[in-house]
C-alpha cells in the first residue's frame, strides 16, 4: 500500500492535502511536514484546513500558507487526507475533496472507515505524523529542519509530550531523529506549552468551576458556553488542554468537556449544538462510546456531535459513570 500511494504521490502534478476541522498539533504537523517534503519533488501543493490554525501552532513553517478555501476540485489529480477517521472531518469542503481523481487516507485512528480510494492506516503508530515519518523517508527525501520541526511537534502533542499511552519507541527514536536534523526542544515546548492569554486563563477559571463528579467518583465532566468565550473574550483555541485537568482527578476513570458550538450552520456541526471530547484512564474504551453518538477516536480520546441540552448529555454521561 506504500508503494502504490507514493506512485500515486510521484506521478501526481498537482496535490492537496487536507486535515481535519478544529486542527491539533499532529494534523498541523502531519499537513506541514508532508507538504513540505512533497514541494522538494517538485510538485505543486496546496495546504487546507477549514478551522483556524491555533495560535501555539502557527509556529510551524508553512502553516501561513494553509488555507481555508478550495475554489474547485479540478486543479488537483490527488488529494493526500491527514488524521481524519471519516472524510468528512474535513468540514464543509467534503463534496469538493470527494470530486478530486484519487484520495488517499493517511491515518492512526482505530475508529477510520477506511474511506478513500488508497488508504494507509496503522493503528499503532502514535500519531499521524509517524506514518508522514515513514512515507517521506521511503521517498527519499532529505529531511531538513522545517520538516523536522512539524514532525517532532506532532508527535509530541498526539502523545501528551509522551505521557499518553499510545507513546511507543518510535515516538522516542523519531524526536531523536529530529532534533538531529536541527529541532530544538525547548524551542518547541516554550509555543507550544509555554504562552497563554489572559482569556485563555479567564476561560479556565469557568471551565473548572462548572466541573461535576458522577456519585461514584467514575466520571468527571466541564462545561464551556458560548457566553463563557463572549464574556473572557477567547476562542475555541484556548481551550487546547483544559480536559486533562478533568482527566488527572483521583479515581476518573472517563472524563468529559461539553463545548458547545457557535451557531455557524457548517457542515461539521450541522444541527448539533454541543461538541463532547471524551479521554480515559485506559481502562474505558471512549471510541466505543463516541462511535455508539456517530463520532470516533482513540481508546483513550475520543469525541462526538450531538443535539441535545447540556443537561441531557450531563444525564447520560452520569448514566454512563455506573456502569463503570
Amino acid at each position: 500500500m506504500m508503494k502504490q500511494i507514493l506512485h500515486q504521490i510521484e506521478n501526481s502534478e498537482n496535490l492537496l492535502l487536507a486535515s481535519h476541522i478544529s486542527p491539533d498539533g499532529d494534523a498541523v504537523g502531519s499537513l506541514t511536514a508532508l507538504g513540505l517534503a512533497i514541494e522538494i519533488l517538485g510538485k505543486k501543493v496546496t495546504l487546507y484546513s477549514e478551522s483556524p490554525i491555533p495560535a501555539v501552532y502557527r509556529f510551524l513553517p508553512a502553516t501561513g500558507r494553509i488555507t481555508r478555501s478550495i475554489k474547485s476540485p479540478n486543479e488537483f489529480d490527488v488529494a493526500v487526507i491527514l488524521d481524519c477517521s471519516t472524510l468528512d472531518r474535513v468540514g464543509n469542503a467534503v463534496d469538493l475533496i470527494e470530486k478530486i481523481p484519487m484520495i488517499i487516507n493517511v491515518d492512526h485512528h482505530a475508529t477510520n472507515s477506511f474511506f478513500g480510494h488508497l488508504q494507509l492506516v496503522d493503528t499503532w503508530a502514535c500519531a499521524t505524523a509517524e506514518i508522514v515519518y515513514g512515507m517521506i523517508k521511503k521517498m527519499d527525501i532529505r529531511i531538513n529542519k522545517a520538516i523536522a520541526t512539524s514532525i517532532y511537534t506532532g508527535i509530541l502533542t498526539d502523545t501528551g509530550s509522551f505521557r499518553f499511552s499510545n507513546t511507543n519507541e518510535n515516538a522516542f527514536s523519531i524526536c531523536r531523529e529530529m532534533m538531529e536534523y536541527g529541532v530544538d526542544p525547548s524551542y518547541v515546548a516554550q509555543h507550544v506549552y509555554g504562552f497563554h492569554s489572559v482569556g485563555r486563563l479567564k476561560l479556565l477559571n469557568r471551565a473548572l468551576n462548572s466541573l461535576e463528579i458522577s456519585e461514584n467518583g467514575k466520571v468527571s465532566v466541564m462545561t464551556l458556553t458560548q457566553e463563557m468565550f463572549r464574556k473572557t473574550h477567547s476562542q475555541a483555541e484556548d481551550t487546547e488542554g483544559f480536559l486533562n485537568y478533568a482527566r488527572n482527578i483521583k479515581d476518573i476513570k472517563v472524563a468529559a468537556l461539553i463545548h458547545e458550538k457557535p451557531d455557524s450552520g457548517d457542515k461539521d456541526i450541522g444541527k448539533c449544538r454541543y461538541h463532547i471530547s471524551l479521554r480515559s484512564d485506559g481502562a474505558v474504551d471512549v471510541s466505543a462510546i463516541a462511535a455508539g453518538f456517530g463520532g470516533g477516536g482513540h481508546r483513550t480520546a475520543a469525541g462526538f456531535c450531538i443535539d441535545a441540552s447540556s443537561e441531557e448529555i450531563k444525564s447520560q454521561l452520569f448514566e454512563l459513570a455506573e456502569k463503570i
